[in-house]
């Protein structure tokens, strides 16, 4: 059987998705691996995400304008005009998550760029968790078109300074 079907048979909410949504959640399963696998050597970590930028900042090699559209989506997303939003708690952050940084970033508080890309991947690092964890599926994926589109834009914009094969 396909699993698309199967999935619109089965898992609630999943056939309300639409194409696009569709679209953006698998495109987002293949980006992140092929991120995983090139940039983090596959041991994905947020430790691992700031020592990258941080690498890719003293190489000269960090732009931050490509990422700027999709950070301060994200900062809007968490804080919206500078007070939390109920999204923040859903991020799921560990404590080995960097937890401090990312909220100095998303409040604009923190704006070294090698700190704002790290912040942003790690952001991405836990949709990525909460997606292939389960924790999305409690709302049937529902409403995640912008977050994963945005996710999307990041892993492209990390993966060309990676550079490719």
């Amino acid at each position: 059987m396909n699993p698309i079907l199967w999935l619109e048979q089965n898992a609630p909410g999943f056939d309300v998705l639409s194409q696009q949504e569709r679209d953006a959640i698998t495109h987002f399963a293949l980006l992140w691996s092929f991120f995983e696998a090139r940039a983090l050597s596959t041991r994905g970590s947020s430790h691992a995400i700031l020592a990258l930028t941080h690498k890719w900042l003293a190489q000269d090699r960090l732009a931050t304008e490509p990422f700027s559209e999709s950070l301060q989506y994200f900062q809007q997303r968490y804080y919206a005009n500078g007070v939390e939003t109920d999204y923040l708690h859903g991020l799921n952050l560990r404590p080995n998550d960097c937890r401090d940084l990312i909220y100095a970033v998303l409040k604009g508080e923190n704006t070294n760029p090698a700190d704002c890309v790290a912040a942003l991947l790690i952001v991405v690092y836990r949709l990525r968790n909460n997606l292939f964890h389960g924790a999305k599926w409690a709302y049937g994926i529902q409403g995640q078109l912008s977050n994963f589109t945005h996710a999307n834009a990041t892993l492209m914009n990390a993966l060309s300074i990676v550079g490719l094969p």
